[in-house]
């Protein structure tokens, strides 16, 4: 019988863990402190691949603190992803600032944030670059529980 404290995270894991998701400055952007913590199996797109990267070969209980380059997490901003939108397409009771964040409707139905850039009377420029794009992040976890993953036995046992 395997050990189960020998067991680490791999391909096709399902984890179990708590995690703070924050900007370098201390702001928090995501966190499951504060309810029930996040599961998932490892190459399921859950989380991102720069995020998924640093659990390979945690164990049960191990806690870590990274910092984590755009390059490996959110990207960097393009300009392609700019947009000006007519001021009509918004409704006109909500209140259009500079820096809040909005969800918006694809042509496929698919929910993408983006951020209100600049405000004019006929027009409004919206950023759909992630709001983290092109910032480091600070990804902090602690591995609460693991389940190998359906493929992961040896073929040579």
């Amino acid at each position: 019988m395997a050990d189960i404290e020998a067991l680490t995270i791999g391909p096709g894991s399902r984890v179990t863990m708590h995690f703070t998701l924050s900007l370098t400055d201390g702001t928090v952007a995501d966190s499951s402190e504060e309810g029930e913590p996040m599961t998932f199996t490892m190459g399921d797109g859950t989380l991102i691949e720069g995020l998924e990267m640093v659990l390979y070969g945690l164990k049960v209980g191990d806690k870590q603190c990274l910092e984590i380059g755009p390059r490996d997490t959110f990207g960097f901003p393009e300009e392609d992803n700019i947009h000006t939108l007519a001021r009509s397409e918004f409704a006109a009771e909500l209140p259009l600032e500079e820096g809040i964040i909005l969800g918006f409707s694809t042509p496929s139905g698919e929910e993408v944030p983006g951020t209100i850039h600049e405000v004019h009377d006929e027009e409004v420029v919206v950023d759909f670059n992630h709001p983290l794009a092109g910032r480091p992040v600070v990804f902090e976890v602690e591995i609460l529980a693991i389940q190998p993953g359906e493929f992961t036995q040896d073929s040579d046992a």
